[in-house]
């Protein structure tokens, strides 16, 4: 799971915001999100998850919503965005989306190599980025975006780690974190094995930023958020979070929930992590990036790029495959579990946010988006993995 530096589990009560419109599919076999029964099925999927995952107390909070091919959507928040004043999760409320970051990056990288201005096959030691990255000239842009790089990952140096004077206002250095990662033993040679590694796409953003001269921020905003339109999505310079916002929780020693909305500063996720958005965004963004309509070169399709490393779980250009045509992201860290997923076979798209990461494989957003899948297309079963399907 793409925790980043510890990852908690959790959360509290449920009541919310229901939408339901329309009628029809939502998925195979005739199974329609607009039936009550199966509104029913979901409202106690996420009951189950949230106990398992909870303290004392259940999960604080999930936002639930699926959209099917014709338009036709449930959306549901159980619980609370914010524990301490009682506020119920809406649709509205904006989350730090953590790994789901990473599409965008892929993104923009995708619209260089459709300029000519690199390869995905370059090796990374043809870009100038400030840090020494060993074996550099056999690691390529394609190996960093899919995870086979075999470089160590960032998040888990003995350095990072000693962190402890760290706070939500610290700022760190993106070069140092890698070169603590480059500093330790790779899991395999480049190519040679899938292991998720954050290290690869904080080296991303910097060749970016070598390639076209600015800031891998500005370069979100100019080629994808603002020509899709994503008004409620941001890459933050500061821990603030725009209105309404949900509070991000983790377990405490008595398996009570404190709140962990600020514990890591955006400096240290960048490119890797640091990005907010509101579902909403997310759900259009999601599908338009699995149907590789964000600006991908002429006939690049990132689901073609997908390989399989357990069970029917994959990883391909900054795209997690789930299996059983559900392509998309999960992202997690303190406080913070995200998932959607967009079926190329039902045109159905999951999403699922929680308020709590978990350490517990699949975590808890994937496996609330593992049973909901399942309910609107029964001859799925997405995460058939040893492992769960971590990614």
């Amino acid at each position: 799971m793409n925790t980043f530096v510890r990852a908690s589990a959790a959360v509290s009560c449920a009541v919310a915001l229901s939408i339901s419109i329309g009628h029809g599919s939502a998925g195979a076999a005739g199974t329609s999100i607009t039936d009550p029964g199966v509104q029913r099925s979901i409202a106690a999927i996420v009951a189950k998850n949230r106990a398992i995952y909870g303290g004392r107390t259940p999960v604080p909070g999930v936002l639930v919503g699926v959209w099917d091919a014709q338009g036709r959507s449930y959306v549901h928040g159980f619980g609370y965005a914010d524990l301490l004043k009682k506020r119920p999760l809406t649709i509205a409320d904006h989350f730090r989306i953590g790994s789901n970051t990473k599409t965008f990056t892929a993104s923009v990288m995708l619209q260089l190599a459709r300029e000519g201005k690199l390869s995905l096959d370059d090796p990374i030691s043809k870009f100038d980025i400030g840090v020494v990255v060993p074996n550099a000239k056999n690691i390529t842009i394609r190996q960093i975006l899919d995870m086979r790089s075999g470089l160590f990952e960032a998040y888990q140096t003995p350095e990072m780690g000693k962190q402890e004077g760290i706070n939500p206002n610290s700022t760190m250095d993106q070069r140092e974190i890698i070169r603590w990662a480059v500093a330790q033993k790779p899991y395999f040679a480049p190519g040679h094995g899938y292991h998720y590694s954050n290290t690869g796409y904080l080296i991303a953003g910097l060749i970016i930023e070598a390639v076209t001269h600015d800031t891998i921020a500005h370069q979100i905003q100019t080629r994808l958020l603002v020509p899709f339109k994503l008004t409620e999505t941001s890459v933050p310079s500061t821990q603030a979070m725009p209105k309404p916002w949900a509070h991000g929780y983790g377990l405490d020693a008595k398996k009570d929930w404190q709140d962990e909305t600020s514990v890591l500063p955006v400096s240290a996720m960048g490119p890797a992590g640091d990005m907010i958005s509101d579902a909403s965004d997310t759900e259009r963004w999601i599908k338009l990036f699995v149907l590789a309509k964000t600006g991908e070169p002429k006939g690049f399709s990132a689901i073609k790029q997908c390989k399989t490393f357990d069970g029917n779980v994959g990883f391909g250009i900054g795209l997690a495959c789930a299996g059983d045509n559900w392509y998309g992201y999960t992202g997690g860290l303190n406080g913070y579990n995200t998932a959607e997923y967009y079926s190329t076979k039902t045109g159905t798209l999951v999403l699922v946010w929680v308020d709590v990461q978990s350490a517990k494989s699949p975590g808890v957003a994937n496996a609330i988006f593992r049973d909901i899948a399942h309910i609107v297309d029964p001859t799925s079963h997405p995460f058939n993995a040893k492992d769960g399907g971590t990614i």
